[in-house]
């Protein structure tokens, strides 16, 4: 309970952000990178379609009492979604001081140091069906619209606090960024400043 409500808090302070054009802080010297861009069409869908099925609701129910609800519901569904968006946009991936910091709306929020990282590479992957986090031999592997585009490889296995890993130790993570390369770029130039 404690979880869903810091997630329905995260996620209205995350559309506060976007709306009011106040992003949250980056730490100085750290570089963001996007990655919301792979579901950003379905969820401009859902959100189109929502708006509309709100006064088809309203127009096609008989009682008072279910348009009202449905006008609430719909509403509060509506500004989720909007929500879901921005905290997509307004919480990206880091490359920084301490490491490569990897994000997945307010869900994921995990700091990989630079001293846990042997190479980082751009490669585009589908990732089978199961789920957007997805842990098989080693590889751990964060999704987004079916995909992962960053291979980031650990120095030796270390253990994360990932539910999906079981407590087995992680030796890679593949995450999706909008724009890999430069995600990549800027992490390789940080990754070979350190040796």
């Amino acid at each position: 309970m404690r979880s869903l409500l810091r997630y329905e808090t995260g996620l209205w302070l995350a559309l506060y952000r976007w709306v009011f054009r106040r992003p949250a802080p980056v730490p100085p010297g750290s570089v963001p990178f996007a990655y919301a861009g792979a579901v950003t069409t379905v969820l401009t869908a859902f959100i189109v379609v929502s708006a509309i099925e709100i006064p088809i609701l309203d127009l096609l129910l008989p009682w008072k009492i279910a348009r009202i609800l449905s006008v609430v519901v719909g509403v509060y569904g509506l500004f989720w979604m909007i929500g879901l968006m921005a905290t997509m946009r307004v919480h990206p991936h880091l490359v920084g001081e301490s490491g490569v910091r990897i994000r997945k709306s307010i869900a994921l929020d995990l700091t990989v140091p630079w001293e846990n990282i042997r190479n980082i590479r751009s490669r585009g992957r589908s990732v089978p069906p199961g789920g957007q986090t997805q842990f098989e031999d080693g590889v751990l592997s964060y999704s987004m619209a079916g995909g992962t585009t960053v291979d980031l490889v650990l120095d030796e296995p270390i253990t994360l606090p990932e539910k999906k890993t079981g407590g087995e130790p992680v030796k890679e993570i593949r995450f999706h960024a909008d724009r890999p390369d430069e995600l990549v770029a800027a992490a390789l130039t940080r990754l070979t400043a350190r040796t």
